[in-house]
């Protein structure tokens, strides 16, 4: 397994170079970000200011600091004045939605995120949770031996399509992956402990509570994995988390440690082949989604009420799911992939009607339908199904209303 993880560190680990000329391109925006931002202060954060960033990922978070007393009542104004600052500066810039505002700024190969937020020292002090993500970046620096161990398990998350906080996403954040890195101390800690995850687990790095399911809000414990953060008593940090990704990475720790091998650090491609070899006496229906124009996140949030459309599409006719996924990358590509019990449908189905004791209703019912009967004190209908394999629903609804709004259009492959 050492071995293994060395190999792995040489391919997401930046070398010298990469990091100085990334800095230098850093330092430049800064500078210039700086010159337009009078009296609030552009500071960089996030991986890049954690030196926990992977080889060939340019995301910078530039956290823009405004004075904590004199902007504290003002606090939901600063991202429309970081705009009015920087706007003649960087007329590219996109601005995104969130708790507060931020704006996304590519230029020379990076991705710059700016965050607008009141500089405090204190995380009771803050008004937006964005406030304290300076403070995350301090705790982490306490820390230095680990930057390695945190860039195998963002790799590991990355490539088991469970990384990111995004609504669309609700997988492990970045600040989670290297809360959980520090805490286990190591990778394979990490690895071996997620493989024996319950379905509820909980974890508290600095020990502030005795009992957290008593103590922390209840509304923030709904999520399978409960992490405390560690310069915020009260703050699940693993909040975003749904089920299907703790499980999908649960599972993954699992079969790393059956079969550790390299191949669990790389983005394996999701095509209909591949997916027939795992699933090859089922039926795979893949689909290539055309997304609509837009904000990446905007995008993404109608992808996902797309993809659920379609799975509460084959369930409600009667369709049964064995698997399920989608993806969508900065290019702005999509797929959707469904895994159908094999078997077609009969042409015609029982369908429920009201219990015999409701006289007038079941007369109604009968008015209704053609073909019924009696069972077990209530009546039942013989209806003819519009599909009778998923094929042919999912081609049905090439035209759904529905959908107009969230995808420009896909393709059967």
């Amino acid at each position: 397994m050492n071995k293994i993880l060395k190999e792995v560190l040489q391919d997401i680990v930046p070398i010298e170079k990469e990091q100085k000329d990334v800095s230098t391109k850093i330092a430049a925006f800064l500078k210039r970000i700086n010159s337009s931002l009078g009296d609030a202060k552009a500071i960089l954060g996030g991986s890049m200011a954690k030196g926990t960033w992977i080889k060939g990922v340019y995301d910078a978070d530039i956290f823009v600091q405004f004075p904590y007393s004199k902007y504290k009542e003002k606090s939901a104004e600063i991202s429309d004045i970081v705009e009015k600052r920087i706007k003649k500066s960087f007329p590219k810039l996109s601005r995104l939605h969130g708790s507060r505002d931020y704006f996304q700024i590519r230029e020379n190969g990076v991705t710059y995120e700016v965050i607008p937020i009141l500089n405090v020292t204190n995380p009771k002090a803050a008004i937006n949770i964005t406030d304290i993500s300076p403070l995350h970046a301090k705790w982490v620096h306490k820390y230095p031996g680990k930057s390695d161990e945190i860039r195998l398990v963002k790799s590991f998350c990355k490539a088991q399509g469970v990384y990111g906080a995004e609504s669309y996403i609700r997988g492990f954040s970045g600040y989670v992956a290297e809360i959980l890195s520090i805490h286990y101390g190591s990778f394979e800690t990490l690895i071996r402990a997620a493989s024996k995850w319950q379905p509820k687990t909980i974890i508290d790095p600095m020990k502030y509570h005795k009992n957290v399911m008593f103590e922390v809000n209840q509304s923030k414990l709904i999520s399978p994995l409960v992490l405390i953060d560690p310069v915020q008593a009260g703050r699940n940090t693993a909040a975003s988390l749904d089920l299907d990704n703790y499980l999908r990475f649960v599972k993954a720790c699992q079969e790393y440690l059956k079969n550790p091998s390299g191949e669990f650090f790389k983005k394996k491609e999701i095509t209909k082949e591949s997916l027939k070899k795992l699933h090859p006496n089922h039926s795979v229906i893949f689909l290539e989604i055309s997304p609509l124009e837009g904000k990446e996140d905007v995008i993404g949030g109608k992808l996902l009420k797309a993809f659920n459309f379609f799975i509460q599409k084959l369930e409600n006719h009667d369709f049964q799911l064995m698997d399920k996924g989608w993806e969508f990358d900065r290019e702005k590509k999509a797929n959707f992939w469904f895994v159908v019990h094999p078997r077609e449908l009969p042409k015609e189905k029982n369908w429920p009607g009201p219990p015999l004791k409701a006289k007038e209703n079941v007369e109604n019912f009968k008015r209704k339908y053609k073909k019924t009967f009696e069972k077990q004190n209530r009546i039942f209908a013989i209806v003819e199904r519009k599909f009778t394999t998923p094929e042919e629903l999912i081609k049905g609804l090439k035209k759904d209303i529905y959908l107009k709004d969230k995808i420009t259009s896909f393709t059967i492959k």
